[in-house]
């Protein structure tokens, strides 16, 4: 599909309904103590609503990377330096969980108190993209 034909409002609520489910299976998953996991999913969440971002602000299909910060960027969403250290972090939890060499040493960062500071920052980094979705 040609990408001027795209619906860009379709392909915005895609990304938001399926970050949306993500976040309910992060919340569950923290629930669960499956922090690691968690903190994984939390990054899915961030990563979909910054493709919804880059489709409404580019008006195209967003681009298939993983790095949040540089997502962020080509989609000229306008960051604190707040949010943009919490998107390097966040980008971590990708890392951290897929890859066997780094599987270990992330899981051993996740405690409960880890989990919980990172999910709320994740939770309020998801209001705020929402917000900027809105506008």
């Amino acid at each position: 599909m040609a990408e001027s034909s795209i619906d860009v409002n379709k392909v915005i609520g895609f990304w938001v309904k399926s970050s949306d489910k993500d976040f309910s299976t992060m919340n569950n998953l923290l629930n669960s103590k499956d922090y690691h996991w968690s903190l994984f999913i939390g990054h899915l969440v961030i990563e979909k609503l910054l493709k919804a971002f880059y489709t409404k602000s580019q008006n195209k299909q967003a681009i298939p990377i993983h790095n949040l910060l540089l997502l962020a960027e080509k989609s000229n969403l306008n960051l604190s330096e707040t949010y943009e250290d919490w998107l390097d972090t966040i980008t971590t939890f990708n890392i951290g969980a897929r890859y066997d060499s780094y599987t270990e040493d992330f899981y051993n960062l996740c405690t409960k108190e880890f989990a919980i500071e990172w999910t709320t920052n994740i939770t309020e980094l998801r209001k705020w993209i929402k917000i900027q979705l809105e506008k």
